[in-house]
């Protein structure tokens, strides 16, 4: 037989393919590919031509590999993924999956869905869900030679039913409030629930040139980033410190705020050890007025890029908020205008009580001498 019918099992796969068929496997612990056991080529071959993520960790040492549904999960890992040791590779998500992997190796499979890790993918601990298995690959001998290890990503379709929640129950909660206090406090009441997405949250009402803190949660009341009054009169255009009204302020859209920690410094904030370093100004517009009402500052999680999701998900929020504010505008007009027309209905009261009374007196003294004139017979 020659050697490429000997390395058939070894076909296709894609730039997975390629790369394990041109990797120097001597050089790690798997050792030349040819000499590689039968129970793990065919682990490889039945990984390759699956179009369902797969990784196979082999050996001791765990050594990984991977086929091209998978490289989407390495994200910038990739390529060099491939032939490392998977709890080295995935060192930040043994916590959590550590210990089924460790029952795999004793021949024992698991099945976990929609498990929150924490992945150093992009030079970040990020947020991620995973749905996969661990399975034991047996070998010749009878004993377990690796690990096979389906796995899908459902970050995406996690972290949209959650955003989705916490919008659901903020707008609820927010759309009985009828002062932009009870709105606030029914906003900063529900921080628990929406933390993970929203490390902290400030609204600031505009009156004049001048903005003031009505709500705050997620950071301390003495924060820099959480002043209490903000003069917009003694903002300098293109200013790097603290928020940039200005900007927000033109634009009337959301603005996007980084560096956070150049702008405040190190203030902590959220459910993670490292502080949020980008944050959302969003306008609170009312229909009928070319000025926002005021602005929600919300900061964005430390362990999540501003994908389009959630920059989705800020501008729902933002209009839920507006919305509500909208509502509380225009319940307080109707309430002024039910003060005015009770105001001037105590006006008309007190104008005709008067009347009454001073015509009362005189007309008492008329009526004396006209009752004696018509009783007196003697006159016409």
């Amino acid at each position: 037989m020659s050697e490429q019918q000997k390395m058939n099992w070894l076909s296709g796969g894609g730039e997975a393919g390629d790369l394990i068929r041109s990797k120097d496997w001597s050089k790690t612990p798997l050792g030349p590919i040819e000499e590689w056991p039968q129970s793990l080529r065919t682990a490889v071959s039945l990984c390759l031509s699956s179009t369902f993520p797969i990784l196979i960790a082999w050996g001791p040492e765990d050594i990984q590999i991977y086929n091209d549904a998978y490289r989407p999960i390495c994200g910038p890992k990739h390529p060099e993924a491939i032939g490392q040791n998977f709890k080295i590779c995935w060192a930040t998500a043994l916590p959590v999956v550590g210990d089924a992997f460790d029952r795999a190796h004793e021949g024992e499979g698991t099945y976990i869905r929609d498990q929150r890790m924490f992945l150093d993918r992009y030079g970040y601990l990020e947020e991620a869900f995973m749905t996969f298995s661990f399975s034991p690959i047996g070998v010749e001998s009878g004993e377990v030679g690796g690990v096979f290890h389906p796995i899908s990503e459902t970050t995406d379709k996690v972290l949209g039913a959650r955003r989705t929640a916490v919008l659901r129950d903020v707008s609820a909660a927010i759309a009985k409030s009828l002062s932009i206090e009870e709105l606030c406090e029914a906003l900063t009441q529900r921080y628990e629930s929406m933390e993970l997405d929203l490390p902290f949250v400030m609204f600031y009402q505009l009156n004049g040139n001048k903005l003031q803190r009505m709500g705050i949660a997620g950071l301390s009341s003495d924060s820099r980033m959480a002043p209490q009054l903000i003069d917009l009169g003694n903002v300098e255009l293109g200013n790097t410190e603290g928020w940039p009204f200005d900007k927000a302020m033109q634009s009337s859209t959301i603005t996007t705020v980084n560096n956070l920690q150049e702008r405040f410094g190190d203030e902590p904030s959220g459910p993670y050890p490292e502080a949020p370093s980008s944050a959302l100004m969003l306008p609170i517009m009312v229909v009928g007025s070319e000025r926002p009402f005021g602005f929600l500052i919300a900061g964005v999680s430390a362990r999540r890029a501003l994908d389009t999701e959630y920059s989705d998900f800020y501008a729902l929020l933002s209009n839920a908020v507006s919305t509500a504010v909208a509502n509380v505008v225009a319940y307080q007009h109707e309430q002024r205008k039910a003060e005015e027309l009770a105001e001037i209905d105590r006006a008309k009261t007190a104008f005709f009580s008067n009347v009454s009374h001073e015509f009362r007196t005189p007309l008492t003294l008329m009526v004396g001498p006209l009752e004696d004139a018509l009783a007196d017979s003697d006159e016409p």
